[in-house]
Order: structure tokens, then C-alpha cells, then sequence
């Protein structure tokens, strides 16, 4: 019967291919890892100027409890529904505010619109109709650039909410 041959540490010897070879492939899963994290890179929340101020507001805390919405906001139940895009434009996290979201669209130049309790916000560019968010109950408010550069909170508009809470009527084919 013939030998076997067994490993041994002893038998691999070092040499500068095979010791450039393992450099080379770690470096290189190391930068293909990197690249993968650029989603991970931190995202800094827009701060904006609101010209109101009330004493208690969102994101606040009231008897150790966390307030979710606050004066000029609507609230509404979403049920399962998905938040959406009601214009293609940007998605930024707010500065401050319990889960809160700013939508702000060319379409409507001067007004920012803010979404609160909004949970696994799509940040960045969105078209019409994308999912921007999710939650249980989310509360909307409308606000509007002042002259000084300040924001107000204004009525909301029933349109602009509408659109949030509606799937997109599919393209008809011909």
C-alpha cells in the first residue's frame, strides 16, 4: 500500500506570490465590503427655523411619555397603508419631532410638508407615488417659507394628505 501524504505546516513554505496573493484578496474583499456601507454613511437631519413655538410639541416627553404629534398637525391611522411620494421630490429627516420626515417637491416651492411616526422613511429623490415611509398612526403638517426665511405651520392641504394615503392609479395601456 502507498503512503499517504498528510499536511504539515512545515511543507507550505513562504513565498512573496503566495504572501502578496492573500494581501491582495483581503484588500480586496475588505474595499468590496467598504463599498457596501456607503448606505450606512450618517444622515444629517434638516433643521429648520419654525416660527411657532408651543410648550409641549413632538418628540417631546410628558409623564415620561413620548408626545407624537402636536399643534397643526393632522393625525391619521394608517391601517396598513404605506405613506407615499404625493409629487416626485426629496425625503430628508427632520431635526426634531418624534419620527418625523420632510417632503419638499418643486412642484410646490414654498411649503415643506412634515410627516411624524413615520417609521423606515425612504430618504433621497422619489417619484410620485413611491413609498416614503410606514407607521401606525402618522401626523401631517403643512408649512410654508416666510418672507425672513422662517417656517409656519399652515393650513394643510387635504390634496397634498390625500395623495400621501392613496396607491397611485396604474397607467392605462393601449
Amino acid at each position: 500500500m502507498g503512503e499517504r501524504s498528510h499536511y504539515s505546516p512545515s511543507a507550505v513554505r513562504w513565498s512573496p506570490q503566495f504572501h502578496l496573493g492573500w494581501w491582495f484578496w483581503g484588500l480586496l474583499g475588505l474595499l468590496v465590503g467598504l463599498g457596501g456601507c456607503r448606505d450606512l454613511l450618517p444622515v444629517v437631519p434638516r433643521q429648520i427655523v419654525l416660527k411657532q413655538t408651543w410648550e409641549i410639541e413632538s418628540g417631546d416627553r410628558v409623564a415620561g411619555q413620548v408626545v407624537t404629534g402636536g399643534l397643526g398637525d393632522i393625525s391619521v391611522q394608517l391601517r396598513g397603508i404605506r405613506l407615499r411620494a404625493p409629487f416626485s421630490g426629496q425625503v430628508e429627516l427632520a431635526s426634531q419631532g418624534f419620527h418625523c420626515i420632510y417632503f419638499s417637491t418643486p412642484e410646490v416651492p414654498a411649503y415643506l410638508f412634515r410627516y411624524c411616526g413615520v417609521r423606515q422613511p425612504r430618504l433621497g429623490s422619489v417619484e410620485a407615488g413611491a413609498v416614503i415611509g410606514r407607521g401606525q398612526i402618522i401626523h401631517f403638517a403643512t408649512l410654508r417659507r416666510q418672507p425672513d426665511g422662517a417656517w409656519a405651520i399652515v393650513e394643510p392641504s387635504d390634496r397634498v394628505l390625500e395623495q400621501s394615503l392613496n396607491q397611485p392609479s396604474p397607467a392605462l395601456r393601449f
